[in-house]
């Protein structure tokens, strides 16, 4: 159980672990290399403050959505594939769930294994560049595989290394120029309207939103989520952001992951190192849960989380190494788009609807799951089609946020006009064989 986390159970209280372990790993997800592009995205196409209006609209979506999927996972101590099977989908509609974050979050842990392996082949030259995927891939592996314990030890090591080192480049590139007139200059390229900006930063981490619990299980109390996330969230959205609005004015390019990586030898390697690993392995950890859900639901097995970790660590360096994953990137981006309505639904039926909330909090005092998930619930699925649709078809507003929006409302009308929230008759899952 040590190195599974308890995949398919609620973890206990002897497992949870201290606020700043479970902190430094959410700021090393919201700090990565992608809020730098991120903020270049926006300083090549916003004034400064335009921007900083831009990262606070966004930011405030973000930390509500993560907030609240963040304290379903602390109080009942479960992943979010599972938490799913009594937040509103069912087993079966929690396996479908399950199935695309693992698509989604494997896909992503191969291509940044690929970014990693291009970096590091261009800054070092030496192996090939799928040899140095191949070394990428079974370090991350292998960091996920020793489970939460390891993931933590290494946040603590390579997110202040990141810091550090990337701050030493973006310093030495920044004095070259007058702060206050690349504050108060126009945007150097094409212009972004303010709900263009607002979509970019909200988009960029709602997946990290979606999957929350994986990582709140492990928090000890409901503040222990509040603070983390709102220090996490507006620090990574601020400090990397706006500093990638500032070189993007100075460069007059988005472009700025170039000038930070411009760095040659040690420290351009120990950049990308230290960039890759305190994300990657987060992707590939809930990657790994949502898998062990999906194959514990339709094929009635279980797996360890280790072993679900080994395969897809194996599949995703074998592809990155293979050079192919640059072509499903718009196939991981539609998946994107599907997956955020999730976070809608779930926190409607947990915090409004309340369908299945009683047969949670009784088990959650022997530390056991409700004997009798529901099977499918349609009104997950309509309300997640519809939140779907809305993303993809209404061109006003944040599409992101307004599918989660319209999922949430439409679930809360259902399930509240209608007293209960239907489930289709079939076969239920024990969760206790």
């Amino acid at each position: 159980m040590a190195h599974d986390d308890y995949s398919l159970r609620r973890l206990p209280d002897e497992a949870r672990r201290s606020w700043f372990s479970v902190a430094v790993q959410r700021f090393g997800q919201v700090s990565a290399f992608h809020q730098f592009l991120l903020g270049a995205t926006l300083g090549l196409g916003m004034t400064f403050w335009d921007a900083v209006l831009a990262i606070t609209l966004g930011s405030v979506m973000l930390e509500v959505v993560t907030i609240l999927m963040g304290i379903a996972g602390v109080r009942e101590n479960l992943s979010t594939s599972v938490l799913a099977r009594w937040a509103g989908f069912g087993a079966r509609g929690s396996a479908l769930v399950g199935l695309l974050v693992t698509l989604s979050l494997a896909g992503w842990f191969g291509v940044q294994n690929d970014v990693f392996a291009h970096g590091l082949h261009r800054l070092a030259g030496g192996p090939p560049v799928w040899a140095w995927a191949v070394l990428g891939g079974i370090a991350v592996t292998a960091i996920v595989v020793a489970g939460f314990h390891t993931m933590a030890w290494t946040a603590y090591l390579t997110v202040p290394a990141f810091l550090l080192l990337t701050t030493w480049t973006i310093v030495t590139e920044l004095r070259k120029h007058d702060l206050g007139d690349l504050v108060g200059m126009p945007a150097p390229g094409p212009a972004l309207t303010l709900a263009q900006g607002t979509t970019l930063v909200a988009g960029a981490f709602i997946m990290g939103a979606v999957m929350t619990p994986d990582m709140t299980r492990f928090n000890r109390s409901t503040s222990d989520v509040v603070k983390q996330t709102l220090i996490s969230v507006t620090l990574g959205e601020y400090l990397i952001g706006l500093t990638g609005v500032l070189l993007a004015h100075a460069a007059r390019s988005a472009d700025v992951v170039g000038i930070v990586m411009s760095s040659s030898g040690v420290i351009g390697m120990l950049i990308m190192v230290t960039a890759i690993l305190k994300i990657n392995d987060w992707n590939l950890y809930s990657a790994s849960l949502g898998l062990v859900n999906t194959v514990d639901v339709l094929l009635r097995k279980k797996i360890s989380r280790s072993t679900a970790t080994l395969w897809l660590g194996a599949l995703g360096t074998l592809l990155s190494a293979l050079g192919i994953l640059d072509h499903f990137t718009v196939f991981l981006t539609w998946i994107g788009v599907i997956t955020p309505p999730v976070a809608g639904v779930m926190i409607a039926e947990y915090f409004v609807v309340r369908t299945w909330r009683a047969e949670l909090d009784e088990s959650r005092s022997g530390g056991e799951l409700p004997a009798d998930p529901p099977d499918w619930v349609p009104a997950a699925l309509v309300c997640w089609a519809a939140g779907t649709a809305v993303g993809f078809l209404v061109p006003v507003g944040i599409p992101t946020i307004n599918s989660v929006v319209v999922a949430f409302a439409l679930y809360a009308a259902i399930g509240k006009t209608a007293g209960i929230v239907r489930q289709v008759p079939g076969s239920r899952v024990d969760t206790h064989r």
